[in-house]
């Protein structure tokens, strides 16, 4: 099945249209104010990406978790571990601000936000079809999370919350490449699927990244896996 094809299926471009790119959703998902969440000495803005980032990073690390148990490659156990810590830094910065924590519920597939929750499901549906399948699944996964955090980067002015995302970011490309490479590996060529096939290119073209906060999942490696901050 052409990667093209993988959006149609799952819908995936109408919920980066809806829900990735308008954070404020986690607020009301559950008929909650989207008010709730704002910090006194954050924008709006900044506050609502801060709590979409939160379980956007959770999200990401369910579908390996559950990937991992269907088809036990290495890869995915190797990324959900990156995955708990780009979420877990998350919410350092959600409590440094006083923000709303909205993963009240740690669970793999568990979310405050209704469409998070119901894109997890369509994910993990797609990705239990093949392995092949499983590693567009991730391709994907990570391509939504540069694009959210390239967002975030130009609607923040604080320094820390800036560092963060770039680290999370260069961490996401790190995870695109691996899940490249296993595809690769596979003979299968990979298509972009959010950002511009040339930015895709240019990522998964040059070298592993290994500055702060980088991980890596490929070939069972993990880089930055422990000390990632």
């Amino acid at each position: 099945m052409k990667t093209r094809n993988i959006l149609a299926t799952t819908c995936f471009l109408l919920a980066c249209a809806g829900v990735v790119t308008s954070p404020s959703v986690l607020a009301a998902g559950n008929g909650g104010d989207a008010r709730s969440v704002v910090s006194s000495t954050l924008s709006r803005t900044e506050s609502e990406a801060l709590a979409f980032m939160r379980e956007e990073e959770k999200l990401a690390r369910d579908a390996y978790k559950t990937l991992y148990q269907k088809w036990q490659l290495p890869v995915f156990l190797n990324i959900a571990s990156s995955e708990q810590q780009h979420t877990d830094r998350i919410k350092m910065l959600l409590n440094t601000y006083g923000v709303a924590d909205p993963v009240l519920n740690d669970q793999v597939g568990a979310f405050s936000n209704t469409q998070l929750a119901s894109l997890y499901n369509q994910l993990v549906a797609q990705g239990s079809v093949s392995a092949v399948e499983a590693l567009k699944v991730g391709a994907l996964i990570e391509e939504t999370d540069i694009a959210d955090l390239q967002k975030a980067l130009k609607d923040t002015s604080r320094a820390d919350i800036s560092m963060v995302y770039e680290n999370l970011m260069r961490g996401s490309r790190n995870h695109l490449r691996a899940f490249v490479s296993q595809l690769a590996s596979r003979g299968i060529t990979y298509s972009s699927q959010i950002l511009p096939q040339t930015e895709v290119d240019s990522i998964v073209n040059s070298p592993l990244e290994r500055g702060r906060g980088n991980g890596a999942g490929g070939g069972g490696r993990g880089f930055g896996r422990g000390g990632r901050w």
